[in-house]
Parts: structure tokens; C-alpha cells; sequence
């Protein structure tokens, strides 16, 4: 496979450059045609199912309250085991800049693989999620969504006190700790991930891209979670996934963004115990 940089420079040129279909229309076809050159750029000529209810499913709101800030979720049915593992999900967003907002790799010490974050949207759209197993097997889920902007939206605070915080990070856990069985884990990143396409409203230019690019999250020294993510993720990142802790450990998160600064935060798991990130 290609290099992701490589994909997605080359795919969000072939967007701009493409006539767009009115958004009614794009909404009765069903069709996007970005998603043949995504679909051959990725997976080349791999059959992907789409009877994938029982591998994985994909939320979002029919229409979005804010396009900059879509809550979305992907969930899968079975357990992460030795044997049987989903190895990583693909978010797709057929009609945004850069359709390839995020690859997740995970592993069978993520426990379950399901994920929550919030995109943004530029235009009515398809959003995609594409589920590799681990003997290879794909699986997508689709959903249509009605939003406008979210791309090209100037930041939503003070872009000063926005760079100024960035790169703090916190790690929580919901609910308690049980040894060996999935538990469920916050990562919030404060970050502008600022897309490139917003003007600034004094100067009138375009704010310089500038976001995440890389997460790997670890537990007890053992890979949990890594993404390749872009700015179609919404400004301050915010990740939920799953882990497995099998005794007590260190959840740690490593973050990388496109100017190459590094951040990191950790957070020491008990047994039976909730805690708060250092």
C-alpha cells in the first residue's frame, strides 16, 4: 500500500478538482464519486461486504446540529480475541477534502473494537466505516448525513488560547476496573486541528493547516489502539475506545501532529478502580 500522506494528498486534489452533484442528488443516487478512487486506493480489488450488521455497525445523526463537531460511532459485535479480531477500521467521509479521516489499528487487547470521535463535515455526504479483519476479510457500514461547512468553519475559540494549550492531554476511564475484561477509555486532546480551508475573519486569509496526525495508546507496555488521523477529526480531538487491562498496568497515550511535536500523558490502572489522568 502506498504511503496514507501519499493517498490523501492525491485523493483530496481528485475532490477539488471533481464537479459536485447537488446534494439532493448525490441523496438519491446514493453514489459518491470519490468512493471508487478511495475504495481502489486502499483495498484495490478486495471484495467488501456490505451485509456487515453482525461485524459492524456506524452511528451518526441523520443531519448534524454542527457541522464542525459531528458526533460519531463505530461498533462491532463480536468480542477482540487471539483468533478473531477486527485489525483495523477505516472512517471514510466520501465528500470531504480529505476522505480518509482516520485508520485505526487495533489489536485483541483493545477487547472490543469500538470507537467514538467527532468529524467534521464539509458537504452532504457518505460516511463509510471499514472493518479489516484479521484474516483479511473487509466489512463496510454506511451512513447518508446532511451537513454543511464543517471543514472550512473558522475555529470555534480564540485561535491564541487555542495554540497556546495545545498538546494537553487527559486519559479517563468509565466505570470500574475488572481484570481481563474490556473497559472503556477517554483520550481528549487539546488541539485546534485547523483544516486549511478556513479564512481568517481580520486578515482575510486562509489559517495554515495544523492538526493531529498520529495516536498510539498502550496499556501495561502492549499496543491497545493507533490511528492516522487528519483535520476531518474535529478541533480538540476526543477518542473512546476500549482496553483490557490483565492486572495493573500504565495506560499511556503518544500523540504526534503535523508539525512533528510530540505530546504524551499516562495513567497508572488499579484493579476495581476509576481514576483520572496525570
Amino acid at each position: 500500500m502506498k504511503p496514507l500522506h501519499h493517498l490523501r494528498s492525491r485523493l483530496a486534489l481528485i475532490c477539488l478538482g471533481m464537479a459536485v452533484l447537488p446534494a439532493a442528488a448525490v441523496e438519491e443516487t446514493g453514489k459518491s464519486d470519490i468512493w471508487d478512487k478511495v475504495r481502489k486506493s486502499l483495498f484495490d480489488d478486495r471484495p467488501i461486504s456490505t451485509d456487515a450488521e453482525q461485524i459492524i455497525q456506524l452511528e451518526t445523526p441523520a443531519r448534524a446540529e454542527d457541522a464542525a463537531t459531528v458526533p460519531i460511532a463505530i461498533k462491532t459485535r463480536a468480542p477482540q480475541t487471539a483468533a478473531h479480531y477486527v485489525k483495523k477500521i477505516y472512517l471514510l467521509i466520501d465528500k470531504n477534502p480529505s476522505p480518509i479521516a482516520a485508520i485505526f489499528t487495533l489489536t485483541p487487547d483493545s477487547g472490543r473494537a469500538d470507537i467514538e470521535t467527532r468529524v467534521r463535515i464539509e458537504e452532504y455526504t457518505d460516511i463509510r466505516a471499514v472493518a479489516e479483519m484479521n484474516d483479511g476479510k473487509l466489512f463496510m457500514a454506511k451512513r447518508y448525513i446532511k451537513a454543511s461547512g464543517g471543514c472550512s468553519a473558522p475555529a470555534g475559540k480564540d485561535l491564541d488560547a487555542a495554540l497556546a494549550s495545545v498538546g494537553r492531554m487527559k486519559l479517563r476511564l468509565d466505570g470500574d476496573v475488572t481484570p481481563n475484561e474490556p473497559v472503556l477509555a477517554q483520550l481528549m486532546i487539546s488541539h485546534p486541528n485547523l483544516s486549511g480551508l478556513a479564512k481568517d475573519q481580520v486578515t482575510h486569509l486562509y489559517t495554515p493547516a495544523y492538526f493531529v496526525r498520529k495516536i498510539d495508546v498502550s496499556y501495561a507496555g502492549r499496543p491497545v489502539l493507533s490511528a492516522e488521523v487528519d483535520f476531518s477529526i474535529s478541533e480538540n480531538p476526543n477518542f473512546r475506545f476500549y482496553f483490557v487491562p490483565r492486572g495493573d498496568g500504565e495506560l499511556k497515550a503518544d500523540v504526534v501532529d503535523s508539525k512533528d511535536l510530540t505530546f504524551e500523558t499516562k495513567l497508572m490502572v488499579k484493579t476495581a478502580q476509576a481514576g483520572a489522568a496525570r
